[in-house]
């Protein structure tokens, strides 16, 4: 059927967009119809309107049901009113007697949409306006009646004949009528491929009588259908499925239902080529949104099934390009991505469009160029990727493909932001500088914001809103980790402000959260938002009580109007993940500010809204901040309890989010057991999950490094500690790091202080205090200052007063928002202070000291941090002992002891999840 060709992208006229346009006649009248008003309150009248603008909304689908099906619908909607809108229905598709009529019908349909003179209009009469949802789906209807040709014509009517057949064929009340259509069949002999359609009807209906279904493609029928039949599985099964077990099933149709749900029988529609190409779709959003915790065989076994069966469809090569990329198989995600874009030139499914049709010429290269550079960033190889996607921003200037250029830019700043990379003067040159003079003294990170403002203004100007979205909140990321300084630092007029802008930073996360009010103006041909209203459609089959608009419902009426709202306020799932990734960047945002019950406040928002429409590898990050909270702030029995739930919830594969948590937890937890050989076993198992390529996994790389400084300093080795806290210092301010530079500079001023060299360790703690400042990194400049005030009291006694007014000026931030450790350790700090200090007396004032020290005492035993908690009974058994309280002197000298024993005989005690 040439007239009827249903490609991806495209908008045909159907039977059954045919019949919303009958019923949308009914709705809204034109003033030369003499149509009566069966409504007999306005309740009703809008009930029927929103039950079009569903109907409209699900019309891109790629199910479309039957005439039965519709008129079933009606009979659930029209209440009392059902009868004359179902014969009305069934007596209009009866007047078409003739190509013509259809001609006319649609030339009657421009009557009800309004114009600019709507004034004119008789005041009881209802217009559509032109751009509403409603006015849109009619003008398209109209625009796609006019291009048919007239055998396209002849074929929608005669699929309109079939259409009424099928619903009819059963009913006495149609039989009268039916003679009538039959014989209208004549006026198809004017098609001159009657023979070939009339012949693949028959095979159709007598395939369908013999099977019960019809078949995917005429020529590999029962083969092709075999494939797919097991694979209609309702949305309500998979996301059952997917809580239960990791696990999902190899593809699932989303937009098929259980016969409860629905009267749509999904065997008999899941057979054209643009219904595979939907559901091909939807499986190459769950591989992305699932990762790799679907299961790939299963995914490839059907992949390749579809392949020999249906080798014209081409997108099965880029789903098993995707399928490879998320299992981590370099050399057949490149061939298959190669494969599709030397087979279909990319033209199958993507979201970038042409710039226009003179370009065709070239294919999709520059989006090819982009697939693979962005394939490329995935598996580690950062050099590789950014010549290619350099390569791809000069296809896409050459040939003026604005879109593909913006997405180019928006990933080689991800790119540069993720990886790290020393210098990009030998690759970039001097494209995207404000002057060629100044291009070689471009650092990365001033590139990086200039790629992010390019792909920014790109995005805003092609309405590309989830581009804009996301390079909101990349550029969020970039002023939380980049002090700005401006590209000619020289001059009067120099900016001198060194410091981010919290700010800025809530400005762009805001700005990226506005998403959610504009998502629909995304200038995407793929959009398709039809599935979003099939399911309040289903909806009408459920029990529904008492009548919508009754006087009598009371109560009722609100939590029924939310059920009519449900579904029709859904968005994409492309945007909700966004909207929660704004809230992870909020909480890691409260993290490095220092704010520990904001930033936990937001993950639990992010694990609660968005935790079941996001990604897997966003939402195993949200449960991993909230362990991480648990072990901060409540103990290593609570977080191991926790990290158990999350590997049965989370696929643990190597160099898995829960597996590094796991191997960080287990580091701290012997240290603070003094079980050195094991801190130094999870040490060497962190750092062996990095890749050996330099730039690649920096943060990884960056977190073994401080890790295995931090075990020699507690094996007491503070030369071998220095070196390699020194070595990493260096490699931070090669590749820009400056967050991660604050933290190896207090930790070397902590080395110096327990060597003894508190002399040395002053300058440290004096740097990582002013990078701090510079970040607003509040939390952690409060642990510095309380570093600084032991170095001050570890240069004498006479020094206690000045450390003590350092340690208050910080009390406010450790007590409000530090984890155990930092509190007990600045706890044991004061008292320290006050013992060394000549002028305190400890028989006046001992209960100062004694409360500081109890509370440390406390909050240790959570972490079974020996080494801490026998410092503070120590000081406590010397207070008791001043005092004279003998008994309490020994109480806490057993104690003491029995710390003392654990942390020299570590191995007695293994831990929990070793």
């Amino acid at each position: 059927m040439a007239g009827l060709t249903r490609t991806a992208g495209a908008f045909t006229v159907t039977p059954h967009k045919i019949s919303v346009c009958i019923l949308l006649q009914l709705y809204a009248p034109s003033a030369q119809m003499s149509l009566p008003f069966p409504f007999s309150s306005v309740s009703q009248h809008n009930r029927l309107g929103l039950y079009l603008l569903s109907l409209t909304k699900s019309c891109d689908d790629i199910f479309e049901p039957k005439l039965e099906d519709l008129l079933n619908q009606l009979r659930e909607v029209g209440e009392d009113m059902d009868a004359w809108l179902t014969d009305h229905l069934t007596n209009r598709f009866s007047s078409l007697t003739s190509p013509d009529d259809l001609l006319n019908f649609f030339n009657d349909m421009r009557g009800i949409l309004g114009s600019v003179d709507s004034g004119a209009a008789q005041d009881d009469q209802i217009i559509l306006d032109p751009s509403s949802n409603l006015g849109m789906f009619v003008r398209r209807c109209i625009l796609a009646f006019n291009l048919l040709s007239f055998e396209g014509v002849c074929h929608l009517f005669t699929s309109i004949e079939v259409y009424c057949r099928e619903a009819h064929s059963s009913s006495a009340q149609y039989d009268a009528s039916n003679d009538n259509l039959e014989s209208l069949i004549q006026h198809d002999q004017m098609d001159m491929e009657k023979y070939i359609m009339d012949k693949a009807t028959e095979e159709i209906e007598l395939q369908k009588n013999a099977s019960g279904s019809v078949p995917f493609h005429l020529h590999t029928p029962e083969a092709l259908f075999k494939v797919t039949e097991g694979l209609l599985v309702t949305r309500k099964e998979k996301s059952r499925t997917n809580m239960k077990k990791t696990e999902a099933t190899p593809l699932a149709c989303a937009s098929s239902s259980t016969a409860d749900d629905t009267l749509v029988d999904e065997s008999l529609f899941l057979r054209t080529n643009y219904q595979i190409q939907g559901c091909l779709m939807e499986q190459a959003d769950a591989i992305e949104t699932h990762g790799s915790s679907l299961s790939s065989s299963s995914i490839e076994s059907f992949l390749q099934k579809l392949q020999n069966l249906a080798p014209e469809l081409h997108r099965v090569h880029f789903l098993r390009y995707l399928n490879k990329l998320h299992s981590d198989d370099y050399f057949a995600a490149l061939d298959n991505l190669l494969r599709y874009f030397d087979y279909s030139a990319g033209t199958e499914g993507f979201d970038l469009v042409p710039p226009s049709a003179g370009c065709s010429m070239y294919g999709r290269y520059e989006i090819a160029l982009l697939c693979l550079g962005m394939m490329h960033f995935r598996f580690g190889h950062p050099n590789l990727a950014l010549e290619v996607l350099t390569e791809a921003v000069r296809v896409s200037q050459q040939l003026s493909n604005d879109t593909c250029l913006a997405y180019t830019l928006a990933a080689m700043s991800n790119l540069l932001s993720e990886m790290g990379i020393a210098s990009t003067t030998s690759v970039l040159g001097s494209s995207y500088s404000p002057g060629t003079s100044t291009a070689s003294s471009l650092s990365v990170q001033q590139r990086v914001y200039i790629l992010l403002k390019e792909s920014l203004r790109r995005a805003d100007s092609l309405k590309l809103r989830r581009l804009v979205a996301s390079n909101h909140l990349a550029m969020a990321k970039f002023e939380l980790m980049h002090v700005q300084r401006p590209l000619l630092s020289f001059g009067p007029k120099a900016s001198m402000r060194h410091k981010t802008c919290p700010v800025s930073v809530c400005k762009e996360i805001r700005l990226g959260a506005h998403l959610i009010s504009d998502f629909s103006a995304e200038s995407s041909t793929m959009t398709i938002d039809g599935s979003l209203s099939s399911a309040w459609l289903k909806d009408l089959q459920k029990p529904w009580g008492q009548p919508v608009f009754s006087q009598e419902s009371g109560s009722r009426k609100s939590s029924t109007f939310f059920q009519f709202c449900d579904h029709l306020v859904s968005i994409p799932g492309s945007v909700s993940q966004i909207i929660g990734a704004s809230y992870l960047l909020r909480a890691t945002s409260w993290e490095l500010y220092g704010s520990a019950p904001m930033a936990r406040m937001n993950t639990l928002v992010y694990a609660t809204l968005f935790g079941d429409s996001s990604s897997s590898s966003d939402a195993e990050l949200a449960y991993l901040k909230l362990i991480q909270h648990l072990a901060l702030y409540k103990g290593y029995k609570d977080a191991f309890a926790a990290l158990k739930i999350a590997e049965e919830k989370f696929l643990t594969v190597s160099k898995s989010k829960v597996l590094l948590l796991k191997l960080q937890l287990l580091h701290e937890h012997a240290l603070h057991r003094g079980n050195l050989k094991l801190a130094q076993r999870m040490c060497n198992e962190l750092g062996g999950l990095a890749s050996t390529t330099m730039g690649v996994d920096m943060e990884l790389k960056v977190e073994a490094s401080l890790r295995e400084a931090r075990t020699l300093l507690a094996a007491k080795q503070y030369s071998q500690a220095a070196n390699v806290a020194h070595s990493l210092f260096c490699t931070c301010h090669k590749f820009n790091l400056q967050i991660e530079k604050a933290s190896v500079l207090l930790l070397l001023a902590e080395i110096h202080k327990k060597s003894g060299n508190a002399v040395l360790g002053l300058p440290y703690a004096l740097a990582s205090i002013s990078f701090c400042q510079s970040f607003n990194l509040d939390l952690l400049k409060a642990s510095a200052t309380l570093t600084l005030a032991e170095l001050w009291l570890g240069l004498g006694s006479n020094h206690a007063k000045r450390a003590l007014d350092l340690l208050h000026g910080a009390f406010p931030m450790i007590l409000g928002h530090g984890g155990l450790e930092l509190r007990a350790r600045a706890y044991i700090f004061e008292a320290n202070c006050y013992l060394s200090d000549p002028s305190f007396s400890v028989s006046t004032d001992s209960d100062t000291v004694l409360d500081s020290l109890r509370q440390a005492s406390d909050e240790l035993q959570a972490l079974e941090y020996h080494e801490l908690a026998a410092e503070a009974l120590y000081l406590m058994a010397m207070v008791y002992d001043k005092l004279g309280r003998l008994e309490e002197r020994e109480e806490a000298a057993a104690l003491f002891k029995k710390h003392i024993t654990a942390l020299e005989n570590p191995q007695h005690e293994e831990p929990n999840m070793a």
